[in-house]
This record gives C-alpha cells, sequence and structure tokens, in this order.
C-alpha cells in the first residue's frame, strides 16, 4: 500500500519566470525588465497545494512532466514546498510547461504568457488509482479536461470529497457542466459562473452552479473586491483584506489550498473563507506565486491583528 495524503491535486503545473517590468507596452512597444525571478513553480492546482503543505497538510502532486529541465525545477520546487512527488510521471522526449508573467510594480497586476505542455493524459496507474482511494480531497483544475474528469470520477466512487478550481473552460460548455457537476467544493474565478450557466446576475449564476450535483461549497472569488459565497440558500459578501500588494500572482491559487487546509479542520464556511482571503492578502506582499505563502503561525497572528 502506498502513502496516504489529505490532499492530492491533478492539474496545471509549470515553471514561472516572474518579470517585473517598468510599465505594460502597447503592441509593437517596448519597456524594461526590471528584475527577473525563475525561481518559483505554477500552476492553479500546483499552488495551491503549494500553499496547504506550507500550512501543514500532507500533499501530493498527481502530473505528468517532461524528463527535460524545466522538469527538473518543478518537481524540486514541489519539494521545497513539501509536496510530495511520487504520484508524478515523467514522459522521455516531453517538455515541460512554463509560463511568462509580468509584473506591473505600481499595483501589482500580473499579464501571463504560458506555454502549455502537450503531454499524454495520465494513465491513472495502480498507485495514483490507490492513493486517489485513500485520500481526504482530490483537488483539480480544468486545464486538462481528461485528467480532471478521470480523478473525479475516480475520488467520487470511493467516497473522496472532490474540490474543483473553476477557471479554465473548455469550449464546449457542456464539458464544463459536466467536469461542475462533479465537484463537492467548487470555488470559481470572477469569469467562470457567467460563462458557465450563462446568467448575468451573480447570486442567480452561483445558484444556477449550485444546482449541478450535490455541493458542500459553492462560492466566486473577485480579487480585492473578495468573494460571494452561496450559504444557506442566500449570496454573502466577504471583503478581501487590505494590503499593499506587490504581485498577486497566484493569489486566487493560494485562496484554494488554504480554504482546503480549514476546511479540513472545520466545516464552517465563513470561517474557512476568512482564513482562506488572510492567507492569500499576504502572499501578495511578496512576488511570485508562492513566496509569499505565510505559515499557518503567520496567518492566525494576522487574523488576530485584523480583528483588534
Amino acid at each position: 500500500m502506498g502513502m496516504d495524503f489529505s490532499v492530492i491535486g491533478v492539474g496545471h503545473c509549470c515553471q514561472d519566470s516572474i518579470c517585473v517590468v517598468e510599465d505594460y507596452p502597447p503592441e509593437d512597444g517596448s519597456t524594461h525588465i526590471l528584475s527577473i525571478d525563475d525561481s518559483q513553480g505554477g500552476g492553479a492546482v500546483a499552488t495551491a497545494l503549494a500553499a496547504a503543505a506550507r500550512l501543514g497538510v500532507s500533499c501530493a502532486m498527481m502530473a505528468h512532466l517532461g524528463d527535460d529541465a524545466i522538469g527538473d525545477q518543478i518537481k524540486s520546487g514541489f519539494e521545497r514546498c513539501g509536496v510530495d512527488t511520487s504520484l508524478i510521471r515523467r514522459i522521455p522526449g516531453g517538455r515541460s510547461s512554463s509560463s511568462m508573467v509580468m509584473v506591473h510594480p505600481e499595483n501589482g497586476s500580473r499579464t501571463k504568457f504560458p506555454f502549455r505542455d502537450a503531454l499524454p493524459p495520465l494513465d491513472f496507474d495502480r498507485a495514483q488509482r490507490g492513493a486517489l482511494s485513500r485520500a481526504k480531497v482530490v483537488h483539480l483544475d480544468g486545464t486538462r479536461y481528461e485528467n480532471a474528469v478521470k480523478a473525479a470520477e475516480i475520488a467520487r466512487d470511493a467516497g473522496v470529497t472532490v474540490s474543483l478550481d473553476g477557471c479554465s473552460r473548455q469550449k464546449d460548455n457542456a464539458l464544463n457542466l459536466r467536469l461542475a457537476a462533479l465537484a463537492d467544493i467548487l470555488i470559481m474565478n470572477a469569469v467562470y459562473p457567467f460563462a458557465v450557466s450563462g446568467r448575468t446576475d451573480r447570486e442567480e449564476a452561483l445558484k444556477f452552479m449550485a444546482g449541478l450535483g450535490e455541493k458542500k461549497v459553492v462560492m466566486m472569488t473577485a480579487g480585492s473586491q473578495g468573494s460571494y459565497a452561496l450559504i444557506d440558500g442566500r449570496m454573502e459578501h466577504f471583503p478581501a483584506f487590505s494590503v499593499r500588494a506587490v504581485d498577486t500572482t497566484g493569489a486566487g491559487d493560494v485562496f484554494h489550498g488554504a480554504f482546503l487546509a480549514r476546511w479540513l479542520e472545520s466545516r464552517d464556511i465563513r470561517q474557512c473563507i476568512r482564513f482562506a482571503s488572510a492567507v492569500s492578502a499576504l502572499k501578495c506582499l511578496k512576488p511570485g506565486g508562492r513566496s509569499g505563502i505565510p505559515t499557518r503561525q503567520e496567518a492566525e497572528a494576522f487574523l488576530a491583528a485584523q480583528s483588534q
């Protein structure tokens, strides 16, 4: 029998190059890069796992990586964050995903230029299936749709909670509806619920998404506007914590990881959102998606200070 993990992630992982620029130029223009940090990994599920692991949760990533130098960086980045890599498989001759991220120093906004790998879908070998079946939560995104759906089906058959980061969408909306219906915990970005539901009202969109299968959590994050969640059938707004952001890269991904870390301890949705909001805000104080992820002690201290 293999190792057991509280959270297993199946989704996008890449290597980021974080470039702080003087200004963002118009098309066919130019600007100066002030600094480059290519030491941090990225990807929606990957960064969520890095956050959960930083907060003390046992996590593992399940993915394909190329056998290239970028794949080596991604793998070692997981290991530095405390994320287990035994469920990662390397593909001979494959090229791993990478991303260029341009950060504006005035407000921390970021513009991404991702290269998505062309690696084959996961095989879900015996060790991977066993690990998914024994996890407490399987966390997904939709970047590799076939991987996400299969992992969700394996998890649900075993009674494991499925968490979906509603961010990436397929052109065929029926596929988005299918994947969303498999999620127990559905936390979406500010675009996903409107695009998938076809609704223009926020509460109506969330209620539509809540009707897709049986849901424990349905909510959306909206950056500096905070987040919105359906609780007891009604939408509630949760303001974001105010910080002077250096870089917002990965803030939403970190929110997912922190939410799951607290969810494993308490099913109080409001408490989970407040904790995740604090961790996400603190992350924005440093460049890149992972360097600013706080420890649990730092997050709790920040929350205590906010309550005074």
